[in-house]
């Protein structure tokens, strides 16, 4: 039971010094990677892989279009539309997500 008391004084104590911003120190953001190269070029590697991803898949969608299309298979034609708009979907995703790397890659230096 002492030790509880013990506790709940301490916290008593120091609760209104955190609070009040007292002697903890809020510290700048520090690159964990200390300036390698590796990671900046791993990042830059996924980047363009993501894209040439959403190229393919859309020249493939196309082609699945124009297979189902002029074939007596109908549903290869609608794989291809869905397919389209899942590989459109991939690039708006990829597009929004650089700039979102860069900027919180870019706040770390």
């Amino acid at each position: 039971m002492r030790g509880w008391i013990v506790l709940v004084q301490t916290l008593g104590h120091h609760l209104p010094l955190v609070l009040a911003g007292g002697p903890v120190q809020n510290p700048a953001p520090a690159d964990p990677t200390s300036g390698s190269n590796g990671v900046s070029l791993l990042l830059g590697y996924a980047k363009w892989g993501a894209l040439i991803a959403c190229a393919v898949s859309a020249l493939v969608s196309g082609g699945l279009m124009a297979v189902g299309s002029l074939s007596n298979r109908p549903d290869t034609a609608d794989r291809g539309k869905r397919a389209l708009l899942w590989s459109l979907g991939g690039v708006v995703v990829t597009a929004i997500a650089i700039p979102l790397i860069d900027t919180v890659f870019g706040a770390v230096h």
